[in-house]
């Protein structure tokens, strides 16, 4: 390998870097900036480029809300308008290695995240297993997912399809095999695998895929419409390409901020989107996506792939953390309401109770908003595409967070340092700044686990079926064992995942 390393892309050369045995490129262009005539339009070929362009920073992020009380530091993320940038770490650019490729997609309630986040190092996932990873930039929030008349639906998805054709055309030449690529992500990345899983635009482009806590809300054409009138409605405008093309980015970030710290006012007309933590979710619009990611798996739309699919026992205690009512005693009529607004089944609370009778309501509480969210979406997709013909690997993470003893359990995002091996981010929030032996011989395991799937299909333990129910159970001592949820696998066992709707007007 070249001190140097150089690589020949269908638009032009890029320069890289070295790092501790790595060829790493940062920050390569996959599309031209969704700006100006082509705001809110589906991405665009990126232009071609002479000479040898530098590729040795990340990309700026795309627009989204600030976390947190504090906005970032001046100069602290790299500014800009070229949002849609891809970065890769691979062992050799070599075309002849025809290494597995990973692609990975972050998640952040469809409003957050970028690729730069420490928490998406993937320089150990490269060195150590020998696969070309790759990460990318997508438009959130407003940009990527607002309902917008005269825009097409879905931006954020379509973006991560035209990433996915780069990595088709390009990544043969940074010594990966176009052939052997695993999607994978957390979170809103593990509903946007699955979408792209539904999506026969994206058909072709990736062999296995990889879908951590699949969220189970998506939007009908009707909720998303509604949705998008009352965010932009706020600073008087509408949800039109003729209204919001020459808007300020900030300012649609910060409208979509304002709605988010009053969507329970609108659970009458939302149902329970409103009381979730984000106001964006993929729409089935009949063309980007034509059908929720379970209806098209259970018809056999990716029987031809394998999947691995899984959720972490305790996922809605992250978010009770983050808002800070881990622990807060809850009161008999919040927790009927949120039972029913969250159960599979008008008598929800009274199925619950039945099923968990030892549990405390803050604890019932916890549980259904974690079933709903994520725990049931997960396993019905991973039966979906079993019952479509296709092959999935199911699991469960248990071992708890090492931070904050003990009380955020086996939280949701435990998994996205557990596979990285990676520090910061949401590395330090949940296991501390340095890991401790055995948290790091359970994400050995994960990182041994993925990219053995990525490489041969089999992740090292037995497919799912709905005879035996056999998952992976992630902990200290990981072990094959039957669905550990049983009690709330039947609870919604007759629940269908579909589009969210409209309750009211």
């Amino acid at each position: 390998m070249r001190d140097v390393p150089e690589v020949t892309t269908t638009a032009g050369a890029v320069r890289g870097r070295r790092e501790e045995g790595l060829a790493v490129f940062r920050g390569i262009p996959y599309a031209r900036p969704p700006v100006g005539a082509a705001r809110f339009g589906a991405p665009r070929p990126v232009d071609r480029w002479d000479g040898v362009r530098d590729a040795l920073a990340f990309g700026p992020p795309p627009p989204q809300e600030p976390v947190g009380p504090e906005t970032a530091p001046a100069g602290s993320t790299p500014s800009g308008d070229d949002w849609l940038t891809v970065n890769v770490w691979t062992p050799d650019p070599d075309p002849a290695a025809r290494r597995p490729v990973m692609v990975w997609i972050y998640g952040g309630a469809y409003k957050l995240g970028s690729a730069d986040d420490p928490a998406y190092d993937a320089s150990r996932l490269a060195r150590e297993n020998e696969v070309v990873m790759v990460t990318f930039n997508y438009r959130v929030g407003v940009e990527g997912f607002l309902r917008i008349e005269g825009a097409p639906a879905n931006r954020g998805l379509l973006d991560q399809v035209a990433a996915l054709e780069w990595v088709r055309e390009n990544i043969t030449a940074f010594g990966g095999d176009p052939e052997q690529v695993t999607v994978f992500g957390e979170s809103a990345g593990a509903g946007s695998v699955s979408a792209l899983l539904a999506m026969p635009r994206a058909r072709s482009l990736f062999r296995r895929a990889i879908a951590q806590s699949v969220p189970g809300p998506l939007f009908s054409e009707a909720l998303a419409q509604d949705i998008a009138e009352v965010l932009v409605g706020g600073i008087g405008l509408r949800p039109t390409t003729a209204d919001l093309s020459e808007v300020d980015p900030r300012k649609l970030t910060e409208a979509g901020a304002a709605l988010g710290s009053r969507m329970r006012a609108y659970a009458h007309r939302w149902g329970p989107v409103a009381l979730t933590p984000t106001a964006f979710a993929p729409v089935v619009d009949g063309d980007v996506l034509a059908a929720t990611p379970w209806e098209a798996l259970a018809r056999g739309a990716a029987r031809d792939m394998e999947l691995v699919i899984g959720h972490t026992r305790d996922e809605y205690r992250f978010f009770l953390h983050l808002d800070g009512t881990l622990g807060h005693r809850v009161d008999e009529e919040h927790a009927a309401l949120v039972l029913g607004l969250f159960g599979p089944a008008p008598d929800a609370g009274q199925a619950y109770r039945a099923a968990f009778p030892d549990a405390s309501a803050e604890q019932l509480c916890e549980l259904v908003r974690s079933d709903w969210l994520f725990r049931m979406p997960s396993l019905h997709l991973a039966e979906a595409h079993t019952s479509g013909g296709g092959r999935a690997y199911l699991y469960e993470l248990t071992f708890p967070a090492p931070a904050g003893d003990g009380a955020l359990g086996s939280c949701h995002g435990l998994d996205v340092p557990l596979v990285f091996g990676a520090s910061g981010g949401i590395g330090d929030m949940l296991i501390g700044p340095v890991p401790s032996p055995r948290t790091e011989a359970l994400s050995a395991r994960f990182r041994s686990a993925w990219t053995s799937f990525a490489a041969t299909g089999d992740p090292g333990w037995p497919a799912y079926d709905t005879d035996r129910r056999l998952v992976q159970v992630f902990d200290t001592v990981p072990a094959v064992a039957p669905y550990p949820e049983e009690a709330s696998r039947r609870l919604w066992e007759r629940h269908v995942f579909a589009p969210l709707p409209l309750v009211a007007p």
